[in-house]
């Protein structure tokens, strides 16, 4: 379950999308290089062996680790693209393209926004889309809209199966979620129950009010950022934290956790990640496609104690237990850096090591301060326990 926003303006294009998986699938940024192949080359995506073209764009991505595509994504051209897992009255299909492969194939093969949806919908008509997408639960399985994006253009393209149909944003702000949105085709094809229970439309609502206003990249994380009406979490027994755009798992029966964010200003070629969860408690920094940044050893599902993304999450996890008290603790640093780093960005690797050293003080400084107190509803601190004993992670850990 995720979120993905576009700014159109008369002399920038604004992109963010938090990424919204299950809570132990950590997720990794990398660097492609673009790429000569020869004749009858071909490339295995999640699931599919399918021809590879003669030469593929560099790309920038954010792969979760278990799968070839990629959640977010840009090209050296500025192509930009994030998906959203939708639900319709479309059979689906055991075997496909998941929606994050047809987003790394567009970044390798097009130019352009609207070259990109063309190679989407291409793909889309030749392989189709399906085969499960999800981690905790292999099996799951959806159809997928995108946001496509580049330095001068935009579009949403919701499928339905092997159905499309597409939206070009001239200006403002559009948004997407975990229901179909194009007028017309998404009155046809949503399924009203699945649609339902991710709460799609109150996220849309939310973050289409708070991008409403956005002038730069500060604005737009703030946006990941929100927890709707309150400063922290509300629980819900049935899905979590779905309602809110910056996720902390938490259903019984439908739950997601926000475990990358993402935002780029496509007039600079500038992209700010986390490269961790939790983008409320996160350092977004500066990078581009031009300067592979080494952010350490990758991550995998289970917490290895040394990778960025398991480092934040020893931390992100004992804040979240009783957040009010232990956030406060070293969010105004984090807060002045973004700041400082927005006004004027560091290279890449810079910000990466940077952030590294302030994550090990912020997460010394939580430890010293943690107790056992858990302020969460019962149902959330059983859910949290589960996820931590799959990751081999110890309370305190």
């Amino acid at each position: 379950m995720c979120d993905t926003i576009v700014v159109v303006g008369p002399e920038r294009v604004l992109f963010a999308k938090n990424s919204d998986r299950d809570p132990n699938e950590a997720q990794i940024p990398e660097w492609h290089p673009a790429a000569d192949h020869q004749p009858g080359t071909t490339v295995q995506t999640t699931r599919l062996e399918i021809p590879q073209i003669r030469h593929t764009h560099a790309t920038l991505l954010s792969r979760p680790f278990w799968m070839w595509g990629a959640e977010i994504g840009t090209n050296e051209h500025g192509v930009t693209i994030g998906n959203e897992a939708v639900f319709t009255d479309q059979p689906y299909a055991d075997e496909g393209l998941t929606g994050m492969d047809m987003i790394r194939l567009a970044l390798e093969r097009a130019a352009t926004a609207e070259a990109a949806v063309g190679v989407i919908v291409d793909l889309l008509e030749r392989y189709g889309q399906g085969g499960g997408a999800g981690y905790e639960h292999p099996s799951f399985t959806y159809h997928n809209s995108f946001i496509v994006a580049d330095p001068s253009d935009a579009w949403v393209l919701d499928t339905a199966g092997s159905l499309w149909a597409t939206e070009q944003v001239t200006s403002g702000v559009r948004t997407i979620s975990n229901g179909l949105t194009i007028p017309g085709f998404a009155d046809e094809h949503r399924e009203k129950l699945k649609t339902r229970v991710s709460a799609c439309d109150v996220r849309t609502r939310l973050t289409a009010g708070s991008a409403a206003g956005a002038t730069g990249p500060g604005d737009l994380m703030a946006t990941l950022r929100s927890h709707g009406p309150d400063r922290w979490p509300r629980y819900k027994a049935l899905n979590g934290t779905l309602s809110i755009p910056c996720m902390h798992g938490g259903g019984i029966a439908a739950s997601s956790s926000s475990v990358a964010g993402w935002v780029s200003d496509l007039s600079t070629a500038t992209h700010w990640i986390t490269g961790t969860s939790a983008q409320c408690l996160a350092l977004f920094k500066p990078v581009r496609i031009d300067a592979p940044v080494d952010i350490g050893s990758p991550p995998d599902g289970h917490d290895d104690g040394e990778s960025l993304w398991w480092r934040h999450e020893r931390m992100a996890r004992t804040v979240m237990r009783d957040p009010d008290r232990l956030a406060n603790l070293f969010l105004a640093e984090r807060d002045v850096t973004e700041a400082r780093w927005l006004t004027d960005p560091p290279d890449g690797q810079a910000a990466f090591d940077e952030g590294s050293v302030l994550l090990d003080r912020w997460t010394s400084t939580v430890g010293r301060a943690a107790a056992r107190t858990d302020v969460r509803p019962p149902w959330a601190r059983h859910y949290w326990r589960k996820r931590d004993r799959t990751a081999g992670r110890s309370e305190g850990r």
